[in-house]
């Protein structure tokens, strides 16, 4: 009995680092896309770039995104 709970917290130890390990791996791969999309030129940075120099008028466009989107449903 006592062995089989030593295999089962075992496996479940396994388990947890394992989808710890591919979490962070996501994590690391969403960051590097972040920053790829971030360099001048590339879509975030363009959006940086407007939002900074108009920051109402692009509220006011994501807004009209947002709504737009939620009367589709």
């Amino acid at each position: 009995m006592a062995e089989r709970a030593i295999d089962t917290a075992t496996d479940v130890s396994r388990t947890l680092t394992e989808v710890s390990d591919a979490l962070q791996a996501a994590a690391n791969r969403l960051s590097d896309a972040i920053a790829a999309a971030q360099r001048p030129g590339m879509p975030l940075a363009t959006i940086s770039t407007i939002t900074r120099e108009a920051p109402l008028a692009s509220l006011f466009v994501a807004f009209l995104c947002g709504v737009a989107i939620a009367r589709r449903r």
